[in-house]
């Protein structure tokens, strides 16, 4: 027994001095067990630096140099392209213009009518002149067209500049314009009933101001507030109101309409296509009475 025993503790310092002279071999399972941590580690510095652009497009945002520049890269690209949208003007002036945009030229039929006295859906009443037409229903756009100059051309090289003062209902195509009778002669013969034409947005260079009306109506607590005689197309009307300008809603039949009576009798300002905003104060809730103005838009 005491022989055994002897040799099991032999046997153990001497296992004990190999581990000692080969200490490699404990540390084998380190760099095997790790990579796992190291892919951690990666896994979890990418998602660290997205949170840090992410937070750092918030403008109280602080952190350390790294993250600062990783966030100034991100918010560059945006504000490179947000830079050219906020110089450019044609989208809104596209935006106020609807369908019939400046300097478009719109292909369609011409069709003609008897246009009585003149007035139509726009509602103006009788018109100076019959050189006018009635706008198809998608581009009368409820009511955005009336009042608007177009110059029509017929493919023999005539030409006639007319004023939308009416709406072409369907059938009436997209394009297609119904000239009175008269406009429509100086394009060709009457008895021909239906021609192709190219037609285009215009401002007159002449033009006296324009002139406001309430329908109809109109009190202090209810008004319809229409603009006469302007240039160009008229795109926004506003009241003035205790809490500022109110814009109001268009209708079908070419007024601006205050339901609940606010602004009506106050300032007004009208805003054309081309984005030129009129203010004109000292007009008078007096209903169905045109009352000129001093002012008109500036031609284009």
């Amino acid at each position: 027994m005491l022989g055994t025993t002897l040799a099991l503790t032999a046997a153990g310092v001497l296992a004990y001095l190999v581990m000692g002279a080969f200490p490699g071999r404990g540390t084998d399972a380190g760099p095997v067990a790790a990579t796992p941590a190291t892919t951690s580690q990666v896994g979890a510095a990418t998602s660290t630096e997205s949170r840090a652009a992410t937070t750092s497009a918030s403008p109280s945002t602080t952190g350390t140099p790294k993250p600062t520049a990783t966030a100034t890269t991100p918010s560059a690209r945006p504000s490179a392209k947000a830079t050219p949208r906020s110089r450019r003007t044609a989208p809104t002036t596209a935006s106020l213009a609807g369908r019939i945009r400046p300097r478009i030229t719109y292909k369609g039929v011409a069709t003609a009518y008897e246009a009585g006295d003149g007035d139509g859906a726009c509602l103006f009443g009788p018109s100076d002149t019959l050189m006018i037409a009635a706008m198809n229903t998608t581009d009368y756009e409820t009511s955005r067209a009336c009042g608007a100059y177009v110059l029509v051309r017929a493919a023999n090289g005539a030409s006639v500049t007319v004023r939308i003062t009416n709406e072409c209902p369907l059938p009436c195509a997209p394009g297609q314009l119904d000239l009175s009778q008269q406009a429509f002669a100086k394009l060709a013969d009457l008895k021909v009933g239906r021609i192709p034409i190219t037609w285009q947005l215009l401002s007159p260079s002449t033009s006296g101001p324009m002139s406001i009306r309430y329908k109809t109506g109109s009190s202090p607590y209810w008004c319809g507030i229409q603009v006469i005689g302007h240039r160009n197309p008229v795109a926004r009307l506003e009241v003035r109101t205790p809490g500022g300008w109110r814009p109001l809603p268009r209708t079908d039949y070419n007024y601006f309409i205050s339901a609940d009576g606010s602004g009506c009798g106050g300032s007004i300002r009208v805003t054309d296509i081309y984005g030129e905003r009129l203010t004109v104060s000292g007009i008078a809730l007096r209903p169905n009475v045109v009352q000129p103005t001093s002012v008109q838009f500036a031609r284009h």
